[in-house]
């Protein structure tokens, strides 16, 4: 695993330990950042179910100015802290364990508000409707952020969701990329 683009390319990433996180691969990486950048100039991101954060460190690598990264799991925030220390890019990061609705919860509080939205829970344990719904209550997205969801391509999400509207979907494998963008 590895950064692909920007001003960290090639840097190699750890991967979480043992069989409970999937990181995201570098094809389906690749896709996604084809569609929705490739490059940013400055903005925040939430990586949500974060792994061993290397969807985060893509986006700094591209030029986001701040990413925070979420996942419930020690082992996971583990690895994302290595990463970060190995990319030396700790000021431009902030990690938090926490279930992902808590996170969301939290960073309401703190006033955050978001360009781009990434949701990678494990396959068996989605909640991305409702974390979306909860983005869109908390008024934690820009007027022109994107939300990402990685999920099994089985899995199928609703036109609309809060504030949000799917434009575009693509199937790689067994794994399903939406892309939903704020309706103002």
């Amino acid at each position: 695993m590895r950064i692909i683009a920007g001003k960290y390319r090639s840097l190699p990433l750890e991967a979480v330990k043992g069989n409970n996180t999937r990181p995201t691969t570098d094809k389906i990486k690749e896709a996604v950042f084809n569609s929705i950048g490739p490059y940013f100039e400055g903005g925040m991101m939430l990586d949500l179910y974060a792994g061993s954060g290397s969807v985060g460190l893509e986006c700094i690598s591209r030029g986001m100015d701040h990413v925070i990264f979420v996942d419930k799991s020690y082992d996971a925030v583990s690895t994302i802290k290595k990463n970060i220390a190995f990319v030396k890019v700790s000021n431009q990061c902030t990690v938090y364990k926490m279930d992902a609705l808590a996170a969301v919860r939290r960073l309401k509080e703190e006033g955050k508000v978001f360009d781009l939205v990434y949701l990678d829970p494990p396959y068996a344990k989605e909640q991305n409707e409702k974390v979306m719904r909860a983005l869109c209550e908390l008024n934690l997205l820009k007027d022109d952020a994107v939300v990402v969801v990685e999920s099994l391509k089985e899995d199928t999400f609703a036109d609309e969701i809060g504030n949000l509207r799917k434009y575009k979907e693509a199937v790689y494998g067994i794994t399903r990329i939406t892309y939903y963008e704020v309706i103002v």
